[in-house]
């Protein structure tokens, strides 16, 4: 293509990144055969302050994609057998068919469908399947600070972390805002063991007795100091208790529940299409 004309096209997609006003009569860019690309149809390629060689060098080089795109896809039409062109035909059909139904279901889904799931609906779920959510790892409840070595007062710190009076626990976090490089207060949650592990930068070789003889760890090295108070845990092959998997019981509730609903308007669509009769077995 002329260079020129790609370099009228540069300042054409240019300026249409500032006016979005409709261009009434479509501009040709290539034409291959009797498929042709617009110049509407163009995605928005050139930036504000690339110069006018590099803008042509980009529309040229969309251009020639769409062309070797083009080109392959006519070849392959051309030479594809009539049974692989049936094939497709059929996968295309099942495709469309597969969207369109996915579509319908979603948008009743959307309209009939009941999506509140109650806290009571969740707990009583959770009390009939317990058995059903077994821990694949240990999880604890605990107090992760990380300090500076050089930090003052650090027996108070200390003391204020194995404490569980709500008091020294606002003391601490008022502390721990001042001087600690980290502090996470996991005790309204429970968290992997594993993920205070890689915080304490320090390989714990059996978790479970880990767990069973502390309920306070310290740790340091060069520069920081690691406090961890464990106030609860539970171990792998447990129950997880329900605030653990509390979003899980949600998923599977509404899962079953979204199930339940595509079965029943399947049934409802079969069964009325036979009083009407426009539904035949021959």
């Amino acid at each position: 293509m002329n260079k020129t004309i790609i370099s009228l096209l540069a300042i054409l997609l240019l300026v249409s990144c500032k006016n979005n006003n409709n261009i009434s009569k479509r501009i040709s860019v290539a034409e291959i055969g009797n498929v042709v690309l617009y110049y509407d149809e163009m995605p928005r390629l050139i930036q504000r302050g690339i110069n006018e060689a590099d803008s042509t060098a980009i529309i040229q080089n969309y251009i020639n994609k769409w062309a070797k795109r083009e080109l392959l896809l006519q070849k392959a039409e051309e030479n594809l057998s009539p049974q692989l062109k049936i094939e497709i035909a059929r996968q295309l059909e099942e495709t469309r068919a597969n969207l369109v139904i996915y579509q319908y279901q979603r948008q009743m889904m959307l309209e009939k469908m009941d999506t509140v799931i109650s806290e009571t609906e969740l707990e009583n779920y959770y009390a009939e399947n317990e058995k059903s959510f077994i821990l694949s790892s240990n999880i604890v409840k605990a107090l992760f600070i990380k300090l500076p070595v050089e930090t003052p007062d650090l027996d108070k710190i200390r003391r204020l972390a194995r404490s569980n009076e709500q008091n020294d626990l606002q003391q601490l976090e008022s502390y721990c805002y001042q001087f600690a490089e980290k502090f996470d207060d996991f005790n309204e949650a429970w968290v992997p063991m594993s993920r205070l592990s890689v915080e304490l930068q320090e390989d714990i070789d059996n978790e479970e007795n880990f767990l069973k003889r502390n309920t306070f760890f310290e740790t340091s090295d060069s520069v920081s100091i690691f406090l961890m108070s464990i106030r609860d845990y539970r171990l792998i092959s447990m129950p997880a208790p329900f605030e653990y998997v509390r979003d899980d019981v949600r998923r599977i509730i509404w899962n079953t529940r979204r199930f339940e609903f595509i079965q029943s308007l399947e049934n409802g669509i079969f069964n009325e299409a036979l009083k009407k009769n426009s539904f035949k077995i021959y």
